[in-house]
């Protein structure tokens, strides 16, 4: 990836709040220096909005972390963002993720999965390739899940759509770990 668009701000541009969240969550990721939340957080409020609505889709979801670990890492796999798969790897594995179901994940829908686990994965396919879900995969989505939790589906898939789309343009450099 090229040079940053925006590169991760210290103290002085985040202000102390955001620095703290910051330094919170590098050390929560496992890197001195998470560039995603130092990226952001330049953003001032708008940051700390954004991360409490993604908190809300992860770890606080309505889906369970190991099924929101497989979305975002399906997201992340479909978008060609190594940033985000980076850190989901090391958080899907905490979820229950190992190597083996982690190349399941990336193969996709079709890797042998329960009926469950192949749907919301062709329901993410779907949504990242079309911006839709089929009639058909809609249904079989709601054999699964709630209304509500259908709805936090969307939102997920959504959220780390636009979350690779930002790292995408922002040109976020990969941490180090």
């Amino acid at each position: 990836m090229s040079t940053p668009r925006v590169t991760p701000g210290g103290l002085r541009e985040l202000g102390p709040i955001n620095w703290a969240v910051v330094r919170a969550m590098s050390l929560a990721t496992g890197t001195d220096n998470a560039h995603i939340f130092a990226t952001l957080g330049r953003s001032k409020g708008l940051f700390r909005g954004w991360m409490h609505f993604s908190s809300r889709m992860m770890p606080l979801g309505e889906l369970s972390r190991k099924e929101s670990e497989m979305i975002i890492i399906r997201v992340a796999h479909l978008r060609e963002c190594d940033y985000e798969l980076d850190h989901h790897r090391r958080l899907g594995a905490q979820a229950g993720i190992n190597p083996k179901l982690y190349a399941q994940i990336v193969e996709g829908p079709d890797a042998g999965w329960g009926d469950r686990e192949a749907t919301l994965l062709r329901a993410t396919d779907e949504m990242i390739a079309g911006r839709d879900i089929s009639d058909d995969t809609w249904s079989a989505l709601r054999r699964h899940l709630t209304e509500r939790k259908a709805i936090a589906f969307v939102m997920l898939v959504g959220q780390y759509d636009m979350l690779a789309t930002t790292i995408g343009v922002l040109r976020v450099q990969r941490d180090e770990f």
